[in-house]
Order: C-alpha cells, then sequence, then structure tokens
C-alpha cells in the first residue's frame, strides 16, 4: 500500500515544482503540505498563466481533488483573492473540490505589524523576510496560541475579539518599547475587516480532510503532496537562520499533510539546471558581472517587483545532499533549454562537484558534502565546453548529444535518474525520460 508521491524543491524555490505537479498530479488527491501564499506555483497552459499562492498547482486540473493542508498558514485577504480569480478564468473552484483543512492557521493583520518590527530591529542583519507575518503566525502556532480556520469558521465575532485580544498582549508591549504608533488598538474593526468579510465566501470549503485522506491511504488512491520553497530553506536542515519557519523537506512536508511515510511510493526533486536564490544567505556558486546577467536575463530571473534574484551554476554538492536527506528516487531538471542558451552565449558550462573547505584554525580541505558553516567553502567545476538548442525536441533521443551527456553525468554523480526535463516554461514542455 504505497501510492503517494512526494515533489519537493532541491535548492531554494523556485525550481519548478508547479509544472511537475501538473505534470504527475492527474485524477488525483493532490495536497499542499506547508508554507504560505509566498511560496506558490505558476502554471502555464497555452499561453495562460495561471499563478497560485495557497492552491495546490493542480486545482487547473479538471478531475483532481485538492486539499490546503493543516500545515499552510493562510492570509485570508490571499486566498478570497486567489478563489475568485480562478473561478473567473474558467477553472473549477468549488467546495466539492476543495478542502482548507480546519487545522491550518491564519495569518491575521497584526502577525504583519510584528514581522516588519522584527526585521527592522535587526538592521543590518535582516534576513530578507517577505514581511508577510509568516514567521509571527507560526510562532504563535508553535506557542499554541494561534488563530486556526475551524475558529475562523465556527467562533463569534466576540469570541474571536477575546481570543485576539489575549494574545496580542505581549505583542504590542514590544510593539510600544519600539514603536508606540504601531501599537494594536482597533481590534473590533481589525476583526470585522479581516474575519467578516471573507467568512461567506471561504467557510464552506472548511472541512475536516482526514476521512478523505484516511481512506485513499487505505485503499490505495493517489496522492500527491505538493512541497512548497525548498530543502535548504528548511528551517532545520537549511541554511539557518536564512531559512523559512517551516519545513518543506520531504519528512516536514509529509508530516505537516498527515501522511505517514510508509506510503510513499517516489519523492520527486525537483532543480533547475543552474541555481537562483531570492534573499540572503550563503550561495556558493554564486555569479557576478557578466556571466550573472547572462544567466539573469536568459533564464528571466527577476522577482515580481523588477529586482534580478542572485545567480550561479548548478552546485551538484548540495543537490545530492538534499537527494539523500529528501530521499529523492527520481530529479525533475527544469530550465535546460535556458541552460543550453546560456551555454552558446558564454561558451561554457558549470557545475559544482566538490569544495575546498576553508576550515577554521585548519588547513584547507576537499570535501563533498555541505558543512555547516558553508561560507567557508569555495566551488571546485566541471566545465561543459558547448550550449545546445532544445527547439522542437519531444522525447530525450531527439534532445542534442551535448545536453544528453550534461543530464547523464548529472545521473552517474547523483546515483538517480532524471526523469523529467524542463526545456520551455508550458506545462507540456517536459520530456520523460
Amino acid at each position: 500500500m504505497a501510492n503517494v508521491t512526494v515533489i519537493v524543491g532541491t535548492q531554494w524555490g523556485n525550481e519548478g515544482k508547479g509544472r511537475i505537479a501538473h505534470q504527475v498530479s492527474k485524477e488525483c488527491i493532490a495536497v499542499r503540505g506547508t508554507g504560505s501564499s509566498k511560496a506558490g506555483h505558476t502554471v502555464m497552459i497555452g499561453g495562460q498563466k495561471f499563478t497560485l499562492h495557497l492552491l495546490p498547482a493542480a486545482i487547473v486540473l479538471p478531475n483532481t481533488q485538492c486539499i490546503i493542508g493543516p500545515g499552510v498558514v493562510i492570509d485570508l485577504s490571499i486566498l478570497a483573492t486567489e478563489i475568485k480569480t480562478l473561478q473567473a478564468m474558467g477553472v473549477k473552484v468549488s467546495p466539492e473540490r476543495l478542502i482548507i483543512s480546519p487545522r491550518a492557521h491564519i495569518i491575521l493583520p497584526y502577525h504583519i505589524s510584528m514581522d516588519k518590527m522584527h526585521e527592522e530591529l535587526k538592521g543590518s542583519n535582516k534576513l530578507g523576510t517577505t514581511l508577510s507575518g509568516v514567521g509571527p503566525c507560526y510562532s504563535d502556532k508553535v506557542n499554541r496560541i494561534g488563530i486556526r480556520m475551524i475558529d475562523f469558521a465556527s467562533l463569534s465575532i466576540q469570541e474571536l475579539i477575546t481570543r485576539i485580544s489575549h494574545i496580542i498582549k505581549i505583542d504590542n508591549v514590544i510593539l510600544n518599547a519600539f514603536s508606540p504608533e504601531n501599537t494594536i488598538t482597533k481590534i473590533h474593526a481589525l476583526i470585522d475587516d479581516s474575519i467578516l468579510s471573507y467568512r461567506s465566501l471561504i467557510v464552506p470549503y472548511i472541512r475536516d480532510e482526514r476521512p478523505i485522506l484516511n481512506s485513499a491511504l487505505f485503499n490505495d488512491d493517489k496522492i500527491v503532496v505538493e512541497g512548497s520553497q525548498s530543502f535548504y530553506l528548511d528551517v532545520d536542515q537549511g541554511d539557518y537562520p536564512y531559512v523559512t519557519s517551516s519545513s518543506p523537506s520531504t519528512s516536514g512536508t509529509l508530516a505537516a499533510a498527515g501522511i505517514g511515510p510508509v506510503y510513499v511510493r517516489d519523492v520527486l526533486g525537483v532543480a533547475k539546471a543552474y541555481c537562483s536564490r531570492a534573499g540572503e544567505g550563503p550561495f556558493n556558486t554564486e555569479q557576478f558581472g557578466s556571466t550573472a546577467n547572462a544567466i539573469r536575463k536568459i533564464g528571466h530571473e527577476f522577482n515580481a517587483d523588477g529586482s534580478p534574484r542572485r545567480v550561479g551554476w548548478l552546485d551538484l554538492v548540495r543537490l545530492k545532499n538534499a537527494v539523500i536527506q529528501d530521499g529523492i528516487t527520481e530529479l525533475c531538471l527544469m530550465h535546460m533549454d535556458d541552460l543550453g542558451k546560456i551555454g552558446w552565449k558564454l561558451g561554457e558550462i558549470k557545475v559544482c562537484t566538490s569544495y575546498v573547505y576553508n576550515q577554521p584554525h585548519n588547513w584547507p580541505i576537499t570535501i563533498d558534502y555541505v558543512p555547516i558553516d558553508s561560507e567557508n567553502c569555495e566551488p571546485i567545476y566541471k566545465s561543459f565546453k558547448q550550449g545546445w538548442d532544445t527547439s522542437g525536441c519531444t522525447d530525450y533521443n531527439s534532445l542534442p548529444q551535448p545536453a544528453k551527456n550534461f543530464i547523464e553525468f548529472i545521473e552517474e554523480y547523483l546515483e538517480i535518474p532524471v526523469m523529467y526535463i524542463g526545456i520551455g516554461p508550458d506545462v507540456h514542455d517536459i520530456i520523460i525520460k
């Protein structure tokens, strides 16, 4: 009885997990396990762009049952907008197709206030958080004082006001000490705006996911668990403190979804053929100058506000570490079309195969693992001297030989197969090996 597929990111996010979720989630139950609206997916179908913030990417497939799981933290305004937008685009989003776990926690305006205040106080040590209230919401969850979707659905406004009034007492002490003008005082108005306006739309979707998941697991029905973010943003295994507040590893994603590891058949790890990272933190293969500009331009590596993402070469040391710790059985290698163009533009493609580790108080050594102080590592590269063009390719055999050489080198290094190869932005631009 093992028919669960888990999709996880292997780098720092933005690898293309949504396209893989669309590829493997036909006629199944799709579960979003962790994360927030800042860790969504983008799916391009026939030139039409679907941006998913909280809903599983599989919602655009007609015969898939979708679940927002207990590990997700939900901004009600973003959820309401997403439901309405998808419905306007012709996607059937209904309580029959979408279940929102009553166990999921809610991001409220005071979480956002606290997030901004915490980041401002860090000064030059800012983490680059999205300032969307995610960390404070997870903090309330761990402190066992959070507001869940079951509370949103069942408590009266007065009961919610009482609960939140107790929660923000400590927050107000902190805010008053550092930023008195931001002290949270208008509780009743805050609750009216944040809760009442969304209740009629969202409450019909809130119901216990356990009966459906338990039945599917017992009957060996197909389940796809969509991971959010990526391995090196994991709060336990990632580049702490430059991480998220949840655990997007395989084990963390399964735990948040409420599915035991014994039910897992496949773990699909999604990786870019090069690397990109938004925000601060270690990035051993990061490139600058003309190399970075070429990668950025060809790969369209810019944030929503137009700011450039950090970019660099594929790091196989990090990737293999993620493969081992996440128990990945198959790799999905995305942006192979872009990497080929980058190779033509720059005259070579590099991949990191090991590090020179500048040990504190000791001699440098060569290693093939990721130490806790990975910022002290310098990459050792293997160079591929030719790019490629994937235009018109429809299967693995039709790929240019240099592209196949690159893929086969990765397979040999990682000791797992590359089963899905992304050669374009559309969900159909994927070669299955």
